[in-house]
């Protein structure tokens, strides 16, 4: 850790799946507001790539959020050369299991209770639920020497039971075992957190960004990822706010 790093104590954070899409727009954000970003990126080239773009304030690091081995690796990297983490963005997350780009439409056929394919089920929960957990835990040692620690995980409207339990609400019909329960799993996971990690004063929250544009949905999301990234960004720089709540564009959501 050299002096400058010490002198000018910036803020450390770490957004997961940040070489493209909300992940990046966040990453950008967080460095345009002189926090030093980790971009985690599976394939690190991807990472570099976008770091390069974003800037000297933009770090590209090898993450695979399904390999304990890879998350280790990057927190140990964190811890070398910070020593601290501020704020953790879990925004890494896969739609479905194959890699061919597939429609909202698509998606929805072949992710319903009666024909889902359980090994596609693991596949998406591996990314969007148990390495939320992993990287989390991973990353705890580091965020408990912040003085303002916080934790983000990009979730979805989608993930809303008291919604999908509405028959007059749109994302009923949307409502999918793939990807749509994912992030009703992770909202859960996201208030385990937030119970548990409250008496140490380390902020957990989720956050959705609307129907945005990305290759989660093919590019069909009717929302630019500047219009997406907002939320999940205000929540992120939000230092003083409140633990275990769930916010989209339009402000506070149900779970």
């Amino acid at each position: 850790m050299n002096n400058q790093t010490m002198s000018s104590n910036p803020s450390i954070a770490l957004v997961t799946g940040a070489n493209q899409g909300v992940g990046n727009e966040i990453a950008k954000a967080l460095a345009a507001k002189g926090y030093v970003v980790y971009l985690g990126s599976r394939k690190l080239e991807n990472g570099e790539k976008a770091a390069a773009a974003i800037g000297e304030n933009a770090k590209a690091i090898q993450l695979d959020v399904t390999q304990q081995e890879s998350i280790d690796a990057a927190v140990g990297r964190i811890q070398n050369e910070y020593g601290r983490l501020d704020l953790l963005v879990n925004n890494a997350g896969i739609s479905h299991g194959g890699t061919a780009p597939k429609s909202p439409e698509e998606l929805m056929a072949t992710g319903r209770a009666v024909n889902v394919s359980i090994d596609e089920v693991r596949t998406v929960w591996e990314t969007n639920v148990f390495a939320v957990i992993a990287v989390t835990q991973a990353a705890l040692p580091l965020l408990r020497k912040s003085p303002a620690a916080r934790i983000v995980n990009v979730s979805s409207g989608l993930g809303s039971l008291t919604w999908i339990s509405d028959p007059e609400c749109w994302a009923r019909e949307h409502f999918g075992i793939v990807y749509a329960a994912s992030k009703t799993a992770l909202n859960a996971v996201t208030l385990a957190f937030a119970i548990e990690l409250e008496k140490e004063n380390i902020k957990v929250n989720a956050t959705s960004p609307g129907y945005t544009a990305t290759a989660l949905n093919n590019f069909q999301g009717t929302d630019s990822l500047e219009v997406g990234s907002r939320e999940p960004v205000r929540v992120a720089l939000e230092t003083d706010g409140p633990t275990g709540s769930f916010t989209g564009p339009e402000g506070p959501m149900p779970w």
